[in-house]
């Protein structure tokens, strides 16, 4: 019973009800935790819609991430400013004169920004975010039940996060250690709402290493509003704050590459348990045919002349005819291209394949494709009809 208690607080159709609570909750007094959970929230939503908008193209979930994100942004302000709050008050005696003279400037500062996330939160049309409720996680199910591509999709998240993981190590900016925060963030989310397995092997560790590089970025933003705000009484109290700031900060730095970096990292464990070789080639096509799939208004008939094209290459390439590709198979793209044929006619019925090139043109490349590659199989559906 506790194991479906959780699985109820988790996916699309949750998190976009609770941003609803949540925003019912934050109007009240836009308190810290409120803020929190609030931005929690429409941080989920727009990370699974992210997730999801991969592969299907109906233009609801743009338009629902873009609403999302205003009163998100509204809100982030004011988020730093109760965290900077809590973080003074934590490491500063109460009487310690610059501790006291940044907390009045923050606090007021609250108060002028809490004014500012009603006026955003005033604006959050809610009958309308009601109805994409309804509708987007309907269109979520497929995709949801399709493991080989939420997989698939799990390995863009690491690759991603691995990338900008690289990248802080490299130049140890505040930047790149906010970067690499969402980008574990992102993976985590992924993993926590779609794949439940991988979150019970590592989803604790994604969430402490997610919760480390974010004290580092609340440090680092107290220690800019320190220098903003300017209210050292001498250089030895500054020297004292930047200090003990850098101290807690590289303390953390050092708890996350004591597990991240090296040989038993755990970056080459998670790895270890997402898609390689001929899985992730299927992911790929896959999510290719489920993209299709949403627009293609005849998708069992593209996907039954796909079969019997299938066969023919078969045939052709058991006799000789054909050679096979050492890169991507020629059947690969060929079963690609066939199922995404009439994608165009979601545009327009008369010379539809002209269409389905430029919208196949424009998907982002998938896992273990070339430019080349997604340009031949438009190709192919491009000229799957008409004369020679």
């Amino acid at each position: 019973m506790k194991n479906e208690i959780k699985q109820d607080k988790l996916g699309l159709a949750h998190w976009m009800q609770q941003v609803v609570v949540e925003c019912q909750r934050a109007s009240l007094d836009f308190s810290a935790d409120s803020v929190h959970d609030l931005r929690v929230a429409l941080r989920r939503v727009r990370s699974l819609a992210a997730v999801l908008q991969c592969v299907d193209p109906h233009p609801a979930w743009k338009r629902m991430r873009r609403a999302g994100k205003v009163v998100f942004a509204a809100l982030g302000e004011l988020r730093d400013v109760q965290v900077m709050i809590q973080w003074v008050q934590e490491l500063f005696p109460p009487d310690e004169a610059t501790a006291i003279a940044v907390l009045g400037f923050i606090s007021g500062r609250e108060v002028v920004l809490k004014r500012e996330a009603a006026a955003a939160l005033a604006e959050f049309d809610q009958e309308e975010w009601a109805k994409w409720s309804e509708l987007l996680p309907s269109r979520a199910l497929p995709i949801a039940e399709c493991k080989v591509i939420l997989d698939h999709l799990a390995l863009e998240h690491w690759i991603h996060a691995h990338e900008l993981h690289r990248r802080a190590l490299q130049n140890r900016s505040r930047t790149s250690y906010h970067n690499l925060r969402i980008g574990i963030k992102k993976l985590r989310y992924m993993i926590e709402n779609f794949l439940p397995d991988l979150n019970q092997d590592f989803g604790k560790e994604l969430k402490h290493f997610q919760d480390v590089l974010g004290e580092i970025h609340d440090l680092d933003v107290l220690w800019a509003a320190a220098i903003e705000i300017n209210k050292f009484p001498d250089i030895k109290a500054k020297i004292a704050w930047r200090d003990l700031i850098d101290r807690q900060r590289g303390e953390r730095i050092a708890k996350y590459r004591a597990r991240m970096v090296g040989a038993n990292s755990l970056w080459r464990v998670w790895r270890a348990r997402l898609p390689d070789g001929e899985y992730l080639e299927r992911g790929s096509l896959e999510r290719l045919k489920m993209w299709a799939s949403f627009l293609d208004p005849e998708f069992q008939n593209s996907s039954r002349v796909s079969r019997l094209a299938l066969q023919l290459y078969d045939g052709l390439v058991g006799n000789g005819t054909f050679k096979t590709n050492a890169n991507l198979p020629g059947r690969t793209l060929l079963e690609a291209a066939a199922v995404m044929r009439d994608v165009g006619r979601v545009k327009r019925e008369r010379k539809h394949q002209k269409s389905s090139y430029k919208l196949i043109r424009k998907l982002d490349l998938p896992l273990g494709w070339r430019e080349k590659d997604l340009e031949m199989a438009a190709l192919i559906a491009r000229y799957h009809r008409g004369a020679l």
